[in-house]
């Protein structure tokens, strides 16, 4: 699967307030101007129109509400910011991330000038309504610069890496490497139902599930397919293997939802887990969890996890 980072930088053009969590400023600001890049009207119903297939926004960022595309997870994410500063004076900068999977890369060029008309228009709040900033960069994961909206065009080529599954760590003779103890961090909130309630615990069955639906999905509709995986089984080993220690708490967040005139609870688990005796086989997932993002709403930069290993198969 094509897989690529892009770090925006934004720099305020007056003094700015914004929110702690910024996931759903960026993300909405973002939205309402690429839909303005390739239609014009953010007031218009993508339901109704006849191009709604062939629509970059209507693609990317519209839910599918039912049919075989309901499942479809989006091609995005936006990165906000994990610093909590909400005051931001003139010349200050932000920076977020646009993570984008499979063809999504190819429309890179829309994103960018989405990213300009967002700032134009402004985000967060100012001394009269958003406040202005301005795009003043735009790097890949790599670091390297590839535009300004000086110059106006790409300063290099997008090189989207393929995303694969690793394989599975292996000892000296070539069996699966030993157990090790694991700790996952979750740096912004981790979403998730079982039996259609939210989690308030994270045992590493409910881990498991949530990563192999997150990389199944993602491989299944911008990749070469769901990876070739015993499901069944890693789910149900993975109930064999016991929490050691948590301090996992849940952080309450609320956002305005434009399209449902209504105020939305999405808070979440954040913090860390630790896990004993982790068979080597969900190493693989966890290494392109920490890429993925995990969870419910991670188009808003939900469920950005980390982990890391000691023991045995460290």
């Amino acid at each position: 699967m094509l897989f690529e980072k892009y770090i925006f930088k934004l720099q305020f053009v007056e003094d700015a307030y914004a929110p702690p969590y910024k996931g759903s400023m960026l993300r909405g600001a973002f939205g309402c101007a690429l839909k303005t890049v390739m239609c014009g009207s953010i007031k218009k119903d993508c339901q109704e129109c006849r191009l709604i297939e062939r629509c970059l926004y209507a693609r990317v960022f519209e839910t599918v509400e039912s049919g075989p595309q309901a499942k479809r997870p989006h091609p995005y994410v936006i990165e906000p910011p994990l610093e909590t500063v909400t005051s931001y004076p003139t010349g200050e900068s932000l920076e977020f991330g646009l993570l984008l999977f499979g063809q999504a890369n190819d429309f890179l060029m829309f994103f960018l000038h989405a990213a300009e008309l967002m700032g134009k228009r402004g985000i967060g709040k100012g001394a009269q309504g958003r406040a202005n900033c301005a795009l003043e960069s735009v790097r890949n994961l790599a670091g390297q610069v590839i535009y300004q909206p000086e110059v106006g065009r790409l300063l290099a080529e997008p090189a989207p890496q393929t995303l694969r599954l690793p394989p599975t760590p292996t000892g000296p003779s070539g069996e699966d490497a030993p157990p090790c103890d694991v700790t996952v961090v979750f740096h912004t909130p981790f979403r998730q139902k079982s039996q259609n309630r939210l989690l308030g615990e994270l045992p590493f069955q409910a881990l498991t599930r949530a990563m192999l639906r997150r990389i199944s999905g993602l491989f299944e509709y911008y990749g070469e397919g769901e990876p070739d995986l015993d499901y069944r089984g890693l789910v149900a080993k993975a109930a064999l293997t016991p929490t050691v220690a948590s301090d996992l708490r849940w952080r309450a967040w609320e956002r305005y939802s434009n399209r449902q005139q209504s105020r939305m609870q999405l808070g979440g688990l954040v913090g860390s887990i630790r896990y004993a005796q982790v068979p080597a086989a969900y190493l693989p997932l966890l290494s392109l969890s920490r890429r993925l993002h995990l969870g419910k709403q991670t188009t808003f930069g939900l469920g950005l996890m980390d982990f890391n290993t000691e023991g045995a198969g460290a």
